[in-house]
């Protein structure tokens, strides 16, 4: 891997907080994924 900064990199790396609440963000909506798919995907 290159040791050039993208911009998405350097602004994550700028607002460290903004990386949490995506990677939490990312978190919960995998295991919502997961629930949907294990009950079968139903809403109702």
């Amino acid at each position: 891997m290159s040791d050039t900064k993208t911009p998405i990199r350097t602004f994550l790396l700028e607002h460290p907080r903004l990386t949490g609440a995506l990677l939490t963000t990312a978190l919960v909506v995998s295991q919502v994924g997961t629930v949907a798919a294990g009950n079968g995907g139903a809403t109702t």
